[in-house]
């Protein structure tokens, strides 16, 4: 079954009388998008902690659906660190998102809590006043993919990020219920920063769909040797390997990554 494959209702049987020819049941086929593809794809983009490239790999994943051919949007829910620009709130992040994808929605969709000071979120909401909850975020996202073909939700931060004092980023993944791919910043402590991201996600009963190694240090020792033990360790695909990127474009970093084997991934339009 595809992660992303619609389940269809068990519809239960009732016992026909002996003298009553009944219809027969038919059990509606899962909507197909262009040319016969699946209708949906969504995943969830996490990463090990702050400022390790999870915008880049987000961006890259969509460059990689635009590039195949598919209405694909980018979502940041949450993020911290805007300024005005030209009347509207702008955050940096959630911009290189909208610009990565080829659907064209409001901000207040891709990115429903756009907060001005750059600090954790939870301070950054209780600054300008504003309580970050699910149900707008939820909302939000069914919009964006109503309206696309393929969405791509980037968190803030690492996995557990405070929002509030009972709603975090966490529960913010748990409520969307995505497959998840986790960002790796390679960089000294990232093996117990992963396969302790890898067990929150796990135990809230998440699909993790794949893992993204993203080079940030240059002068990282024994990278190879830190892969592999991550590789031995993490019950999923290793999806790709960016290398250390002077200039670190969507386009790039996408040639890194692989992402046609990730069960719902649409093929490439002809």
């Amino acid at each position: 079954m595809s992660l992303n494959e619609p389940v269809v209702p068990v519809v239960p049987m009732v016992d026909a009388e002996p003298a009553v020819m009944q219809e027969p049941v038919v059990q509606a086929e899962p909507a197909l998008g262009v040319e016969g593809l699946p209708s949906r794809f969504s995943c969830f983009v996490t990463g090990t902690d702050t400022e390790i490239g999870k915008t880049l790999v987000s961006c890259a994943i969509l460059h990689k659906l635009v590039a195949g051919g598919v209405r694909a949007c980018g979502m940041k829910p949450v993020a911290a660190g805007a300024a005005m620009v030209d009347g509207e709130l702008h955050n940096e992040d959630a911009d290189l998102l909208v610009a990565a994808g080829n659907v064209n929605l409001p901000r207040n969709l891709t990115t429903p809590y756009m907060l001005r000071e750059a600090c954790a979120p939870h301070i950054a909401a209780a600054m300008d006043g504003v309580a970050i909850e699910a149900v707008p975020i939820i909302a939000a996202y069914a919009e964006v993919a109503a309206a696309s073909d393929a969405v791509v939700v980037e968190g803030v931060g690492g996995f557990r990020v405070p929002f509030s004092d009972d709603f975090d980023s966490a529960q913010m993944a748990e409520q969307l219920n995505l497959p998840v791919i986790l960002v790796v910043g390679l960089r000294l402590g990232c093996l117990s920063h992963a396969l302790l991201t890898i067990e929150a996600i796990v135990r809230r009963d998440l699909v993790l769909a794949g893992w993204v190694v993203n080079e940030i240090d240059p002068d990282m020792c024994f990278a190879d040797e830190n892969i592999a033990a991550l590789a031995a360790r993490i019950p999923a695909p290793m999806l790709g390997r960016v290398p250390y990127l002077n200039n670190a474009t969507a386009a790039e970093a996408a040639k890194f990554i692989d992402l046609a084997g990730l069960p719902g991934f649409p093929s490439k339009r002809d």
